[in-house]
C-alpha cells in the first residue's frame, strides 16, 4: 500500500489553515500546517511532497519562503500551490518566474484545492516515473532540450525554464508547424479538471520568448487560436 502523501499548509488565517487541513487529512493525506513562513521553516521541509502556501503573511511572504525553498536544491523541486487573495498580474508573474505549480486566488472552493492538489501530486508522480524520459531530447539548431535531465540550452548556454515553460517548449518544439490552441495547450500542461486562466498561457508564453532570445522568434502567435514553433 502507497504512503500517504505528505502536505504541508502555510496561511496566516488560522481557521483557513486549520479547515484546509482538516479538509485534505478527510482524503487520506498526512497533514501540517504552519500559520507563518518562519514557523513553516522550523519545520523538515524536504518531507513534505507538497505545499500549499499563502503569499501575503508576515515579515517573510510566501514569495519570499518560494524563493528560499527553490534555492535550496534540497527543498527545490517540492511542488508549491500558492493560495492567495491577490490576484494581481504581478504576484501570477512572480509565482510562475519562483517555478510554481499552480496558483489559486482567494475566495477558493474546496473542490478546486482538492482537484489541483490531487493533478500537482499525479504529476510530479508521472515525472518521477517515466522511462521515455531518459531518452528524449529535441533539438533545433542551437535549441537543445532534455526531458531527461530537464534542461534546454540555447547556443550552448543552460537557460532556466520553471516546470511549466519546459514543458511548453519541449510540446511546441517537439511538434514544429504545428499550432496549438489555448485550450489545447490547458489540457495538455494544466489538467482538464482545473480551471487556469488563458492569460496563465499568455504570460508564460512572453518570458519564455524572452528566455529563448533569439529563438523566441519562432514561437508564434496565430491571434485568436493560440501558439506554435515554426522552424
Amino acid at each position: 500500500m502507497d504512503a500517504k502523501k505528505k502536505i504541508l499548509v502555510v496561511d496566516d488565517e488560522e481557521t483557513l489553515c486549520d479547515g484546509l487541513g482538516f479538509n485534505l487529512e478527510a482524503e487520506d493525506y498526512d497533514v501540517d500546517t504552519a500559520y507563518s513562513a518562519e514557523e513553516a521553516l522550523t519545520l523538515d521541509l524536504t518531507r513534505y511532497d507538497l505545499i500549499l502556501l499563502d503569499i501575503m503573511m508576515g515579515e517573510i511572504s510566501g514569495i519570499q519562503l518560494a524563493r528560499i525553498l527553490k534555492s535550496n536544491p534540497a527543498t527545490a523541486s517540492v511542488p508549491i500551490i500558492f493560495c492567495t487573495a491577490k490576484d494581481s498580474e504581478e504576484d501570477l508573474v512572480t509565482g510562475l518566474d519562483l517555478g510554481a505549480d499552480d496558483y489559486i486566488a482567494k475566495p477558493f472552493s474546496l473542490r478546486e484545492v482538492l482537484a489541483r492538489v490531487r493533478t500537482v501530486l499525479r504529476r510530479t508522480a508521472s515525472d518521477n516515473s517515466h522511462p521515455d524520459c531518459d531518452k528524449d531530447t529535441i533539438a533545433y539548431k542551437g535549441l537543445v532540450m532534455s526531458a531527461k535531465n530537464r534542461t534546454c540550452t540555447v547556443d550552448g548556454n543552460e537557460v532556466k525554464l520553471t516546470k511549466k515553460e519546459f514543458e511548453i517548449v519541449f510540446l511546441l518544439v517537439s511538434s514544429p508547424g504545428r499550432i496549438f490552441s489555448r485550450s489545447e495547450l490547458l489540457d495538455l500542461i494544466w489538467p482538464e479538471e482545473v480551471v487556469v486562466l488563458d492569460r496563465v498561457i499568455d504570460v508564460n508564453m512572453t518570458r519564455i520568448r524572452r528566455k529563448l532570445g533569439h529563438y523566441g522568434r519562432n514561437i508564434v502567435t496565430r491571434s485568436g487560436y493560440g501558439y506554435g514553433f515554426v522552424e
